[in-house]
């Protein structure tokens, strides 16, 4: 994992807009007529419905997809007791968590209130805006009596997420972990170090799906919780053992068959672990250290089944693979409450899900291929795209079969495909790229290293392992920035192209130049003059072997940066153009477009190659092209020349490639409107299908498309250009470009250097 240090925690919440969400309209708002509807008179109608039937707030407003993550500061993840508006971040961060993984929408409500009483009260009054409360960092033992109270007196599902996330995910871990090595819970002696809200949670939890209370150790920070105590809350004498020969965590562990640490770090020992019984089974979620480390506890105990709340070891216990499912469920059933048989469904859905074959997506991010249920793997991972559908529906069921539904669910298979396709497309695509670029880090040149931009997204992209970094410029320039940006160059390899040492490097790269354009009227001379600049430079080092791809971009224009590429590198010998293509992420799909950025007005033979490279690069990203040609004009209905061309540029790619989705002229209307399309023009050899990709006329309208979006901040995820054509690697970013952008290309570029390899490698 990446070193994350003050300085980039703060930045990132502090850069452009404040914090880590925002509030967006869902409905039309540009017209007087919109407005009139949004807000008065129009408004008056369902608010009128609303109070004839209250639960009509369900069908006019956001209320059945809307959380309250509220707090009082009283116990904010490892900081303790730093009031309501200190943990301000945690609660947005929280609520980001609800939107990406539940699609979830969330208000964060600080309440500076410690007195369990008021504190209820004013979560009372406000509870009608809302379809679930998420209670969020309150501390024992008054989390208890809130989070009962608040179930007692509202109509709508309240969970206490640091008591029943952890316990959820930890007792599906445990149904699991028991199941490889065949123990029976019912039989097993479980030790529970710590008895906070977590603690007493997961231990309640554990008897509800069969563990015995006779069979179970509670410690606390005195020592084992016993009937002999009188220091006890209610919650802990529940606990309380009547065994009179145990005081210390040593003394319980031993011959114990379950530890589950919900306290601090490195309190469990390996002697410790080495007195536990056969196939000891331990749960260290203190973090970010657990009670005892990975590492000592399967030196101490090779035959140990280990889960530790941390994302780089096996079997992570992470809360996320449960409340944004539990909330879709509850949310989605209008559910007013979140009762133990929806806690238990979800239990049994996450555990059944970790005995099911992993989806390829999971073993990409693990870079692994061989996943499956075993000692190393009885808990889902977080980023496996399955939770959302399985353990949403398996909880939506059990609050209609348990009577706290207000909304019933006729098409369970249909509601699954609905929860499949709820988040969308947005941020899956670049996920999977980095996913991928991760498995084989390619080695990339950054041309501009003394540009901001340039460095943090090298030194970023390093951090994310996804790629080996090879900066262009010069040295002490380059040492100096990264110490003003506070930027790790740890692991980068910085190359001085002016150095005197490099002239070796600039020489022989001047030979091979000239000798390969030694018919274009190129001197050794002249190429070695060039290898002082930086794109024949770097260029040359992935001609050369020496790195597998390169960027740049920030300072050239792209037409100067066009002819280097075509000299250095050149255009693959089965096409007589190269383009570019920029990938639009939109919440309706992803649509590809070209070409965005080398070929000013392209002619008939132009387009047929720039359609030809975008079925190609559309086949890269495993999609399967449907292209539409656009024009100003409708299949012949305009003469023009610029109608004409795109008219035979199809003609051609129909003769080229007859079984190819690929139609046109047609206006962008018809080319994104299926159902209009197919009614006006069903002979198009794009009847019945949804266009993926879209070739323009010319550079203007291409640019002009995605630059729109861009500039008026859509929700579309905007990644490129990319370049396609060429015979390496060689990407050119915009100018202007963030550092987002930058690593986005980057992750494009390592895959594409790799894919490259392997094609090469087999010739």
């Amino acid at each position: 994992m990446a070193k994350i240090t003050k300085e980039e925690a703060l930045l990132y919440h502090e850069s452009g807009r404040p914090g880590k969400i925002e509030v967006k309209p869902t409905k039309a708002y540009r017209t007087q007529t919109d407005l009139s509807l949004a807000y008065s008179p129009g408004v008056a109608y369902p608010c009128l419905e609303i109070q004839q039937n209250p639960d009509d707030a369900y069908r006019y407003t956001d209320k059945g997809n809307l959380v309250a993550v509220i707090s009082n500061g009283t116990a904010v993840l490892g900081l303790g007791d730093i009031g309501a508006m200190s943990g301000k971040p945690v609660m947005e961060g929280k609520g980001l968590l609800f939107k990406i993984y539940g699609g979830i929408d969330v208000f964060d409500i600080e309440v500076n209130e410690k007195d369990p009483e008021k504190f209820c009260e004013a979560v009372e009054r406000i509870a009608p805006t809302f379809g679930g409360i998420n209670l969020e960092d309150i501390k024992a033992p008054e989390c208890f009596y809130i989070e009962e109270r608040l179930k007692r007196t509202l109509d709508i599902p309240v969970m206490h997420d640091d008591q029943h996330g952890t316990a959820i995910i930890s007792a599906a871990g445990l149904k699991n972990a028991l199941e490889v090595i065949g123990k029976d819970i019912s039989h097993v002696q479980i030790v529970v170090n710590g008895a906070g809200a977590a603690a007493i949670s997961c231990t309640k939890l554990y008897m509800a799906i069969g563990a015995s209370k006779e069979n179970i150790v509670m410690l606390d920070s005195k020592g084992v919780i016993s009937t002999d105590r009188q220091d006890l809350n209610e919650q802990k004498r529940f606990f309380a053992t009547t065994r009179r020969d145990i005081h210390t965590l040593e003394e319980a562990v031993k011959g114990a068959d379950v530890f589950v640490g919900l306290s601090k770090g490195n309190v469990l020992t390996k002697d410790m672990v080495r007195s536990m019984g056969p196939n000891p089974i331990i749960f260290a979620l203190a973090n970010p250290v657990p009670e005892i480390s990975y590492e000592d506890a399967m030196d101490a105990r090779p035959d140990v089944l280990m889960s530790t709340g941390r994302t780089d070891y096996p079997n992570q216990i992470n809360n996320v693979i449960g409340f944004p499912y539990i909330f879709r469920g509850a949310l989605d059933v209008h559910a007013t409450a979140i009762n133990e048989e929806m806690k238990l469904a979800a239990v049994n859905a996450i555990a059944d899900l970790a005995k099911q074959p992993v989806p390829d997506v999971v073993n990409d991010v693990y870079k692994v291929n061989n996943l499956k249920f075993g000692r190393d793997y009885f808990i889902p991972k977080p980023v496996d795209p399955r939770l959302i559908s399985e353990v949403s529906a398996a909880v939506a069921r059990a609050a209609i079969d348990s009577g706290v539904a207000r909304k019933e669910i006729k098409d369970w298979n249909a509601y699954k495909k609905s929860l499949s396709l709820l988040l969308g497309q947005e941020t899956k695509l670049t996920q999977k790229l980095y996913d991928t670029a991760r498995k084989h880090p390619q080695r990339i040149v950054f041309a501009e290293a003394v540009h901001p931009t340039m460095l943090r997204a090298a030194a970023q992209a390093r951090a994310e392992g996804l790629c080996k970094p090879i900066l262009l410029g010069n040295d002490e320039v380059i040492a100096k920035m990264a110490k003003e940006l506070d930027l790790s160059l740890e692991g980068i390899e910085i190359v001085n192209l002016r150095h005197p040492s490099e002239q070796e490097r600039r020489e022989r790269y001047a030979r091979i130049l000239a000798e390969k354009r030694q018919r274009d009227g190129y001197t050794f001379q002249e190429a070695n003059d060039k290898m002082f600049e930086r794109n024949y430079f770097g260029m040359m080092m992935v001609e050369t072997g020496e790195a597998d791809a390169f960027i740049t971009g920030l300072y050239t224009r792209y037409s100067n940066t066009v002819k280097v590429v075509k000299e250095v590198i050149g255009i693959r010998p089965e096409y007589k153009h190269l383009a570019a293509m920029h990938i639009i992420n939109s919440p309706r799909g992803t649509i590809y477009i070209a070409d965005t950025l080398v070929n000013e007005n392209p002619d008939t033979e132009t387009l047929v190659d720039i359609a030809k490279l975008a079925s190609k690069a559309v086949r890269f990203f495993n999609e399967k092209p449907v292209i539409s040609m656009i024009s100003h004009s409708n299949f012949g209905s305009s003469q023009s020349d610029g109608a004409l061309k795109v008219r035979r540029a199809v003609e051609e790619m129909h003769r080229l490639y007859p079984d190819l989705a690929i139609d046109g002229e047609m206006q962008i209307g018809f080319a994104l409107d299926r159902e209009l399309r197919d009614q006006q023009y069903p002979f198009s050899r794009l009847y019945g299908k949804d266009v993926n990709t879209l070739i323009f006329p010319n550079l203007t309208s291409a640019r002009s498309s995605y630059k729109m979006l861009q500039m008026l901040g859509t929700d579309a995820e905007i990644i490129g250009p990319i370049q396609i054509g060429l015979n390496k690697p060689i990407h050119f970013i915009d100018f202007g470009a963030s550092v987002r952008d930058v690593v986005n290309i980057v992750a494009i570029a390592g895959i594409d250097a790799y894919v490259d390899k392997l094609i090469h490698s087999t010739l």
